[in-house]
């Protein structure tokens, strides 16, 4: 019994951690930040833009980081940034797919 009861209280604990990178989300809430830069548009359908913005509070201040962004943005706007931790890679020439161009 005292096995099962163990197991039961680690499921328990798995399903109350969260999210995937949740422990990075920063306790104070939201973090503004300003967007410096557009860098560039990806997605499938060209949905996503890469920004470049600066942090305006938090531990993080003064630090520019690059974004990814869905919706309408631009230059001089302010975003809300639930963690300030994580960058987006940097987006890329896409290989050519057997082409001799």
């Amino acid at each position: 019994m005292a096995k099962q009861d163990k197991k039961q209280e680690k499921k328990q604990e798995k399903k109350a951690g969260g999210s995937k990178g949740s422990d990075k989300l920063t306790e104070e809430g939201a973090v503004p930040a300003i967007v410096e830069i557009i860098l560039g548009r990806g997605g499938t359908r060209g949905e996503i833009t890469q920004v470049k913005c600066k942090i305006l509070q938090g531990k993080n201040r003064g630090k520019s980081m690059r974004r990814n962004v869905r919706g309408p943005i631009k230059p001089r706007d302010i975003l809300m940034l639930r963690e300030t931790e994580i960058e987006a890679r940097r987006m890329g020439k896409r290989p050519s797919r057997g082409g001799r161009d």
